[in-house]
């Protein structure tokens, strides 16, 4: 039988710069209670400009080793962004296994998904992990668009910050293992975030309105499958796309606050690596048995999963 891939440890590297979102804002007529509010940040963390996915994900690993955590046989390496190294080519996945120094029998791809994406991630680690019997694996989320936003643009300029997250993943260890997830995509709507030569656009209200409708559908369809409801779950751990956006999606799932845990604030929303920062931030306050996680956004694409943990 194969050994389930559980999800042991997350480390994680948020640059040290900040734009603060105070001074851009007021060229909108923004304050600071539509920032913190409706936003939920008055600064955004920021890379250096010479910095890359890969440099980000590599910073990441290293905050991994300095909690005790050895590279030396890792046999996969998956990195999951839609602003890669250069132009893509090589897969920064391959940039990441050099700076790191890692095996050459270690298997290495990329996966070009935003902010469904490591709820996907996870689902593709786990399997590959399983199927071809690689004990120790590491996911890695890391989308510095800051490279693509437009600091004039009203619809992004205000809410989209730099980070990477790197997931050790390892069979049949104690950790939250992936119980099940639903995926979905409404590509036809994919033009309400995109890439337009080289800048980022983006048409708030849309996604707004196609998470509303979708999110919320899709995660009682899974707690059925499952036949639980959101009362045995611990914690809801939602895309960071806003502030507002978690809010209105815990109303409407009728959560209380401390169950659905705002991760924003100093931050932005970091795209891919917005899960797994909030799952971080709970998991150094807590343990909890089961985790629900919920991303959405480009694509359009959305992604539900269970997380359950075996002590």
């Amino acid at each position: 039988m194969t050994a389930p891939v559980r999800l042991t440890r997350i480390a994680s590297y948020i640059p040290p710069g900040r734009v603060d979102t105070r001074e851009r804002g007021r060229a909108f007529d923004y304050g600071d209670d539509f920032l913190v509010g409706k936003l939920g940040t008055t600064s955004l963390a920021i890379k250096e400009p010479d910095e890359q996915a890969s440099d980000l994900c590599v910073k990441a690993a290293r905050e991994l080793e300095s909690q005790g955590v050895s590279l030396a046989d890792i046999g996969a390496v998956i990195v999951c962004t839609q602003t890669p190294d250069g132009h893509g080519i090589p897969h920064t996945s391959a940039v990441v296994h050099a700076k790191l120094g890692l095996a050459d029998t270690c298997a290495c791809f990329d996966i070009s998904l935003g902010c469904s994406g490591y709820v996907y991630g996870l689902s593709v680690i786990t399997s590959f992990m399983q199927a071809n019997g690689i004990k120790r694996g590491l996911f890695f989320t890391s989308d510095p668009y800051s490279s693509i936003v437009d600091p004039a643009d009203q619809a992004t300029c205000l809410l989209f910050g730099d980070a990477a997250t790197v997931s050790l993943l390892e069979a049949d260890a104690p950790g939250w293992q992936l119980t099940d997830v639903l995926f979905g995509t409404q590509g036809k709507g994919g033009a309400a975030i995109n890439n337009v030569s080289g800048t980022l656009a983006m048409s708030g209200r849309d996604v707004f309105n196609f998470a509303m409708l979708t999110v919320p559908k899709q995660i009682q369809a899974l707690l059925a499958r499952q036949e639980i409801t959101l009362d045995q779950v611990d914690r809801v751990v939602l895309h960071q796309g806003s502030r507002y956006i978690v809010d209105k999606l815990r109303e409407r799932l009728r959560l209380p606050e401390e169950k659905v845990p705002v991760h924003i604030a100093d931050l932005g929303n970091t795209v891919s690596s917005a899960i797994p920062l909030t799952l971080a931030a709970v998991l150094k306050k807590d343990a909890p048995r089961r985790i629900l996680i919920s991303g959405f956004g480009v694509g359009l694409s959305y992604a539900t999963g269970l997380l359950d943990l075996h002590d």
